[in-house]
């Protein structure tokens, strides 16, 4: 039979005829692409013929045309989705069709396409060897090819084509699928995991990422409960942290709520899918597809949610435990650690400045009222601290009733500060008057640590408390520098005070009419190399508002202790040991069983002990001071006031104070004539010491003049350095031997 011939059936030839044949249109059914390879233009007519109008699967044919092997690998190589190719074997070379087929197998690494070999030659193709090396549906002499075997060869090819590409797209969905999830678990934000999700179903589907999630456990921007837009791309992208009641599109928007309320998957109009998630109730995804999706498409979607609903709730944790480390709950504000973030992420900006701010006096508030007005009140400052700055300035708790505020310095300033307070708040019906200190400090556009920025910050703040209470401080780079000179000083100190480089010096106490010692003070030292030391007056200040005082003065108490043990044992018997006692240690709750504890552990006699407190404490609560005064006196431990003169304490309360001594501060202490105001100063804390039955003790007596005009006013005892210098333990022996030697003698 000649090769230009192709059978119609069994029993006829059919003459391949030179008309014209069209090409079967596409329509609204996708068709199967059927690429006829033959350089006989012929045989092309003829397939056409043959073909026409011919519906498989429901589905029409389309027929790409190609005259050699290289012109069906440039159509192939465009990527057109063909299904079955019609290959000429012998065509510009013996084997062009064989290498064709492994062209496609191999370099197109296309395995779906299914091929059917014709063949005018039988004998340059064995059909077994080519069918089992190359893949090959069917291998046919174009002799017996007729219309019904080619139909039949074309229908099992492709249907041999649509089960192959069902199973490489189900397989390439769920490849897609474990990407996504990949991908999707390394995002921890809500709304960028939901945007991820939608943008890995529409690829799924292979269709562009449009679409929206809304979820319904969030609250919209009026406060109602209700869907809210948490994700959205392509033309509902202005959607976003929008209420779901406000889509424009009203099938869209009823579809999504059926969605939510039947808590299923729905696919019209578009692609409903929901995300099961208890923490939300439930999410759910629009996508506008046309048309419903395939049966492997709606498997493969049931996979996708199933999984993601997983990664939906971890994120919802995930955003739960970010808001609790991150923001304050009270306020919904930034806290501390998040706002210190902020200031190391946009710090280094242009023309910024930072503020702190802390209410006056919120304490009495919260304490006379209730702590939830105190609550209301805080919720209320943030209100109208956002009203006044506006979203270009970042506000946050920094701390119980102090706010941080960072934005561009034109719009922070001390007007707009004042400008918050300047009319009263309304908490709860009631009517409140606020103010505030505050600290400003302009950025200077460089990188900085937000800890280390918000430390400046907190240091002019706390000046200002001190200073401008109720006004804006600024910071300055000096104020800066003896702030951290005082860190590092603390810091020393501490060093110090656990490598034992700390010790204790003593200064005698005597009686000024006859110079008889009649006890010592046991003051702290610090010396930070041979000759070198600091002030008790700028380390104990420090070691105070630390907390240090608390350890560093149980230290002091048992020393002394036990140095007094030591004199006694070594005939200095019946001396007594002052020993000065911070505020903050004395307000500790287990004060007097230490006392208790020391003494029992030093073995020295109570009656010799001698605690000197600063005169502020006077300003305490008078009953619960005397309380704890009782249980000291009690152990048999004298206590005197120190440093008086320079406080706050009145006659009156003086008179309620249960102590033994006054020690009149060295301030007062002064030649006669110094001043007229010293000079009446000191008959006057004389005699009040003498009112109430006081022991009186004068600090810094240089001169004989002194002692004379002390002695005159009644003043019984005094310390300085007319009569010894402060000095260690072992020349305190030897001093103390010396005035045993020269009792008789006057000082």
């Amino acid at each position: 039979m000649s090769n230009n011939a192709l059978a119609l059936d069994d029993d006829q030839v059919v003459q391949f005829i030179a008309e014209p044949v069209d090409e079967a249109p596409e329509g609204p059914i996708d068709p199967w692409r059927i690429l006829i390879v033959d350089d006989e233009p012929d045989v092309h007519e003829a397939t056409l013929l043959a073909l026409r109008d011919l519906m498989i699967e429901g589905r029409p044919l389309a027929f790409l045309r190609a005259y050699s092997a290289q012109e069906a690998r440039t159509i192939l190589a465009r990527g057109p989705e063909v299904a079955v190719v019609l290959l000429d074997v012998v065509m510009e070379s013996e084997d062009a069709g064989l290498r064709l087929v492994h062209w496609i197998r191999r370099d197109l690494d296309n395995p779906l396409i299914r091929i059917i070999l014709r063949t005018g030659q039988p004998g340059h193709a064995p059909e077994i060897e080519t069918i089992r090396s190359f893949d090959i549906s069917d291998y046919r002499t174009k002799s017996e090819l007729t219309r019904a075997r080619l139909i039949t060869s074309l229908t099992v090819a492709i249907r041999s084509y649509a089960q192959l590409r069902q199973i490489e797209l189900g397989r390439r969905g769920l490849e897609l699928i474990i990407a996504a999830s990949t991908d999707l678990i390394q995002r921890r934000a809500l709304p960028q995991f939901a945007e991820g999700v939608i943008t890995q179903v529409c690829a799924l589907l292979d269709m562009a990422p449009e679409g929206l999630i809304c979820a319904t456990s969030t609250k919209s921007p009026s406060g109602e409960a209700g869907p809210v837009v948490i994700a959205a791309l392509g033309r509902y992208r202005a959607m976003l942290q929008r209420p779901l009641t406000e889509l424009p599109e009203a099938p869209v928007r009823e579809a999504l709520h059926r969605c939510l309320r039947e808590r299923r998957h729905r696919f019209d109009p578009g692609i409903c899918l929901y995300f099961e998630s208890g923490e939300a109730q439930g999410l759910a995804a629009y996508l506008p597809r046309v048309g419903e999706p395939s049966r492997l498409d709606r498997h493969l979607l049931e996979v996708f949610c199933a999984n993601i609903s997983v990664g939906f709730e971890n994120v919802l944790l995930h955003d739960r435990l970010f808001q609790l480390a991150y923001y304050d709950p009270l306020t919904g504000l930034p806290n501390r650690h998040h706002f210190i973030q902020l200031l190391e992420a946009r710090g280094g900006e242009p023309d910024m400045a930072l503020a702190l701010l802390d209410l006056d006096d919120f304490a009495h508030i919260a304490t006379t009222l209730d702590h939830h007005f105190g609550d209301e009140v805080l919720k209320a400052v943030a209100e109208r601290l956002a009203q006044t700055f506006g979203p270009e300035v970042v506000l946050a708790r920094v701390a119980g009733d102090a706010f941080g505020l960072f934005g561009p310095g034109d719009l922070i300033t001390p007007e707009r500060i004042q400008q918050v307070f300047g009319e009263p708040l309304r908490v709860r019906d009631e009517t409140l008057r606020l103010s505030a200190t505050s600290s400003l400090m302009a950025l200077n556009g460089q990188p900085a640590k937000g800890g280390d920025l918000l430390k400046d910050a907190g240091i002019a703040l706390k000046q200002g408390k001190r200073l401008a209470r109720g006004k804006t401080s600024h910071f300055s780079e000096t104020l800066g520098q003896a702030a951290r000179k005082r860190m590092r000083m603390l810091s020393d100190l501490r060093a110090a005070f656990s490598s034992e480089r700390l010790s204790l010096v003593f200064q005698p106490l005597v009686e000024l009419s006859t110079g008889r010692v009649t006890g010592t003070e046991a003051l702290l030292r610090w010396e930070i190399e041979p000759g070198h030391w600091v002030p008790p007056d700028q380390f104990i200040p420090l070691a105070e508002q630390s907390g240090l005082i608390v350890p560093l003065g149980e230290w002091v108490l048992r020393t002394a202790c036990r140095e007094l043990r030591r004199l006694s044992e070594r005939g200095h018997a019946g001396l007594r040991m002052a020993i000065n006692v911070s505020h903050a240690q004395f307000r500790e709750p287990g004060f007097v069983p230490m006392l208790k504890h020391i003494l029992t552990e030093t073995q020295v006699t109570a009656s010799q002990i001698e605690l000197e407190l600063t005169e502020s404490l006077a300003i305490e609560h008078v009953e619960g001071l005397n309380a704890k005064l009782a249980e000291i006196r009690g152990l048999g431990i004298r206590v005197a006031v120190d440093d008086f003169g320079t406080g706050y304490s009145s006659l009156s309360v003086l008179r309620q104070l249960q102590i033994d001594r006054l020690k009149i501060d060295r301030s007062f202490i002064s030649e006669p004539a110094a001043t007229p105001t010293q000079g009446g100063i000191l008959p006057l804390i004389v005699a009040l010491g003498q009112q109430c039955n006081l022991t009186l003790i004068a600090e810094g007596i240089e001169t004989e003049a002194q002692r004379q005009h002390l002695l005159s006013l009644g003043c019984q005892e005094g310390q300085g350095f007319l009569f010894a210098r402060p000095m260690p333990i072992e020349r305190l022996e030897d001093w103390l031997a010396a005035a045993v030697s020269n009792q008789d003698q006057p000082v």
